[in-house]
């Protein structure tokens, strides 16, 4: 592929030659073909994600969908009088969220408008047994269900809802003989602590009941930007394109194919190491996209390992939360990483981490390892042209692939990229494509001699930033 240089607008090969003049080629969908492995990122963006765009800054919507999370907490402690029916009940119970509307993960507590009359919660408590414990948290754990009997009130404050609440039954009281749900003693009392866990279990009405109210998560609008990507083949003279060269005697096709690899590169550059902008000068706005490893540190989920001594559980409960459903991962991860953290991945001997972690078998294994059934790693090949490192975790899939960029100051990144949330916009529109095109002889008219340049207009679209985690080892 790296040796081509003739094409037509359907992809067919030897049918029209580049040294027509002033003729536009269309690249875009072969150039992802040069070297795919010095370039995984942007080879698997043009196999797999791509989707055009007809607006240089493009708007999309990312929809976090709430009906997985629905959990709550306490904004305050609260605690009932000693047990009747009617002394269990909560009044004004102030309850709160830490995600948005838009299913973002926020620092300052939300209103969580989820919270619906007739919907059933239950909320963490402790279970003071004989009423004379008082809330000093001595009591033993449990966990209280209610039933929501009126709209919550959302306009005291913006920050939380105030809830009544008909008391249900208690749960998982260790006096119980069998943990299960109890009515209470006529002397005991439930104490709810400030920041007490809470989850939305279902609702329930009765027959014939009127019609409840409803609610909906909102979609969170975001933007990026295609940049303009150019890449010139310096002017050749008409001498020298009719010189014989040593080495390459075709000197201008040899520069051609250096030149389409470079443009390639500075797309994978951007993607991978782009700072996002929409900024005006005097001759224009000038673009650029965002790559994949800034916009992730900004904005998704950074995880920090060390290579001596970060342990299997150190991993795992990162991967809990890297495969976190609720975030709207897909399961699977390409994981670009560099050379030195994908040796560290591939090292199974006696003394490295998966050497003592993914022994198969739950025995100790000679070299002090233990557990298997939690991880399966085979090196595959990959359908572009890479070699793979799969790894099968009990919460989804990794696919290490290595990334020759990651060097210098990026020798100890890796990038877990969710591929159904990231997405190559070309721009495309009124039946023009600013996909990878080559340009030929962009030279003055009384010039002897020829220039052509390659130019993409593009972009990245990352969508659902905690989906992406950024590794960093040391």
């Amino acid at each position: 592929m790296a040796n081509v240089f003739s094409i037509t607008s359907g992809g067919g090969m030897n049918s029209s030659s580049v040294d027509h003049s002033r003729r536009m080629y269309n690249f875009g969908e072969r150039v992802a073909e040069l070297a795919p492995k010095q370039s995984p990122f942007f080879t698997y963006l043009s196999k797999v994600a791509k989707k055009p765009t007809d607006d240089p800054v493009f708007k999309f919507l990312e929809q976090r969908h709430q009906w997985q999370r629905r959990n709550f907490e306490a904004r305050a402690a609260k605690s009932t009088a000693a047990y009747s029916s009617a002394a269990f009940a909560l009044t004004n119970l102030q309850l709160d969220c830490l995600y948005d509307s838009y299913g973002r993960v926020v620092t300052t507590a939300a209103q969580p408008n989820f919270l619906l009359n007739g919907q059933m919660i239950a909320i963490a408590c402790e279970y003071d047994v004989n009423g004379t414990d008082a809330g000093s948290g001595s009591e033993a754990a449990a966990i209280a269900y209610y039933k929501i009997n009126a709209d919550p009130d959302l306009t005291a404050n913006a920050a939380y809802a105030e809830v009544d609440a008909t008391f249900i039954k208690v749960t998982h009281v260790p006096t119980a003989s069998n943990s299960g749900a109890i009515t209470p003693h006529n002397d005991s009392k439930i104490h709810i602590r400030d920041n007490a866990k809470g989850q939305v279990v279902g609702s329930a009405f009765a027959e014939g009941s009127t019609d409840p109210e409803g609610w909906k998560d909102e979609f969170y609008d975001r933007e990026g930007y295609t940049q303009i990507f150019k890449t010139a083949i310096s002017l050749f003279s008409g001498t020298s394109l009719a010189t014989r060269y040593r080495g390459v005697s075709n000197e201008y096709k040899r520069v051609w194919q250096e030149k389409l690899m470079e443009h390639k590169m500075d797309l994978e550059h951007a993607m991978l190491f782009g700072i996002g902008s929409d900024d005006s000068t005097s001759t224009g706005p000038v673009r650029r996209t965002w790559g994949i490893v800034p916009y992730t540190e900004a904005y998704g989920k950074i995880k920090n390992f060390t290579y001596a001594s970060s342990s299997y559980d150190d991993f795992i409960d990162a991967m809990e939360d890297v495969f976190s459903p609720e975030s709207g991962n897909s399961g699977n991860k390409l994981v670009l990483a560099s050379r030195k953290v994908l040796s560290y991945f591939n090292k199974l001997g006696g003394s490295s981490f998966l050497g003592n972690t993914m022994a198969l078998g739950h025995t100790a294994t000679s070299n002090g390892g233990s557990n298997g059934y939690s991880m399966d790693i085979q090196n595959v090949k990959g359908s572009f042209g890479h070699m793979v490192t799969k790894v099968n975790t009990l919460y989804g899939d990794l696919h290490l692939v290595e990334q020759p960029l990651f060097r210098g100051m990026w020798e100890d990144y890796a990038v877990m990229v969710d591929l159904k949330n990231v997405a190559y916009r070309p721009l495309a529109a009124n039946g023009t494509s600013r996909d990878t095109q080559i340009i030929t002889n962009v030279q003055n008219n009384n010039v002897d001699g020829r220039k052509d340049i390659v130019l993409t207009e593009a972009g990245l679209e990352i969508s659902l930033p905690e989906t992406h985690t950024l590794l960093k080892f040391t």
